[in-house]
């Protein structure tokens, strides 16, 4: 797709969800995650945001989006990450004008997503009961910290803060003894993230069950939930031996060698999954009789020996750079790669054929860079049709098609209510 990909080059196709309405009355990351994932196939997404401020994460700057003439925006790049394909229309639903558009806009939609808490739209009338009651078919998309029931469903939650009551923070970081140790969150909100994707995966599912019975229903997600969810294999080694995994670096608890290894110019990451790869780094690396040996002939011996084994291959790594390396073990299929920074990311050929940077024109007069979505769709393919919106880009045009008159607009907006 070369260097980046462009809104010139959003394919003409319908997106899988072309036809589906949210209305997104949620803000920073998770929520909008979900439904930017739903914007990019297909659907029309409604962002409510405050009149004058917005989506918080629009001020968690600096970087700041450029204008045409290179100025530096009102919008930080937080916002820019979770926004595109989106209409921004600016609601004070504090107030009972906003509250009755709001419930105008939901009476309209498929799907609401909210991550308010536990409660918190109930004195609005904007909660899935009153919502419910105006749509029926209504897919209604709680996102909290914590769930909407149980001891803590009255807490606020944060991805920090779930990353260490969830388990992560404790399988992340160096082992205790060495430099640097400690737990250690992971370089994004990751939490919030796979909250979105589950979000967005558990609203599909509602819509084909309401396609089927032409009911919708409540989605309860919470970033503890999905935390817990998401420690995988550590869980189960966990609940199976009773033993607690502990912080182990950049090492695998059920795999040997899979970490990184210091080479004569940086690092590199060896990934060897099974035995016969594992012959092949012996042979690359000089040392065939490795792979014979009995206590590294087999993964479940390297675990077992994994204290002796590991110091043996870094006297090796550091003799060759990490490009000569990589050269040597992919010709012979061995799981190898640099650790990346963010402007080598970019610069890869594969994430550069792939359209993994994207160039959107923005309202404000510059370009938008963007990540790519990572779906792949032969029939109904991604498409991206505009960048993040500015506050409030599209109030007018979305009022309009409500039935609202200039008038009535330029009321609204007179009394602040929009």
């Amino acid at each position: 797709m070369g260097a980046s990909a462009t809104a010139s080059q959003a394919p003409a196709a319908a997106g899988a969800l072309a036809g589906i309405t949210v209305l997104d009355l949620s803000r920073v990351l998770a929520g909008p995650w979900a439904t930017q994932l739903l914007a990019d196939l297909g659907a029309t997404v409604i962002k409510v945001e405050r009149p004058g401020a917005g989506d918080d994460t629009r001020a968690w700057g600096p970087p700041w989006l450029a204008d045409g003439d290179g100025q530096p925006t009102t919008d930080a790049a937080y916002f820019l990450c979770t926004n595109r394909n989106k209409q921004s229309v600016t609601v004070d639903f504090t107030r009972p004008e906003g509250q009755a558009l709001v419930k105008q806009l939901a009476a309209r939609a498929d799907v609401v997503v909210e991550n308010f808490k536990v409660g918190g739209l109930a004195p609005y009338g904007l909660d899935y009961a009153s919502l419910a009651a105006l749509n029926p078919r209504l897919v209604y998309c709680s996102i909290t910290g914590f769930g909407q029931d149980g001891p803590y469903a009255p807490r606020a939650g944060y991805d920090f803060l779930i990353q260490g009551m969830g388990g992560l923070m404790s399988l992340t970081g160096r082992p205790d003894g060495e430099e640097g140790e400690g737990p250690q969150k992971v370089g994004v909100a990751l939490t919030d993230i796979l909250t979105g994707l589950y979000a967005a995966n558990a609203i599909q599912a509602a819509l084909l069950h309401r396609a089927a019975s032409g009911e919708g229903q409540h989605i309860d997600v919470a970033l503890l939930d999905v935390q817990v969810a998401c420690l995988a294999n550590q869980a189960l080694n966990y609940l199976v031996s009773g033993a607690v995994p502990k912080r182990m670096g950049n090492a695998h608890p059920n795999i040997v060698p899979y970490q990184d290894f210091p080479t004569a110019d940086g690092d590199m990451i060896l990934a060897i999954g099974n035995d016969g790869q594992f012959a092949r780094w012996c042979a690359v690396a000089g040392h065939p009789e490795w792979a014979h040996d009995p206590r590294f002939a087999t993964n479940p011996a390297r675990v077992r020996h994994r204290a002796e084994l590991i110091p043996l291959m870094r006297q090796v790594t550091v003799t060759r750079t990490t490009d000569a390396w990589i050269a040597a073990l992919e010709a012979e299929a061995v799981p190898c790669g640099p650790i990346n920074t963010l402007d080598r990311v970019f610069a890869d050929p594969q994430v550069q054929h792939r359209g993994l940077k994207l160039d959107l024109p923005h309202a404000a007069g510059g370009r938008a860079p963007g990540v790519g979505n990572p779906l792949h769709l032969s029939a109904t393919p991604v498409a991206y049709r505009q960048a993040p919106p500015v506050l409030g880009e599209h109030t007018d045009a979305v009022l309009t098609s409500m039935g609202y008159s200039p008038q009535d607009i330029a009321a609204l907006r007179a009394g602040g209510v929009v």
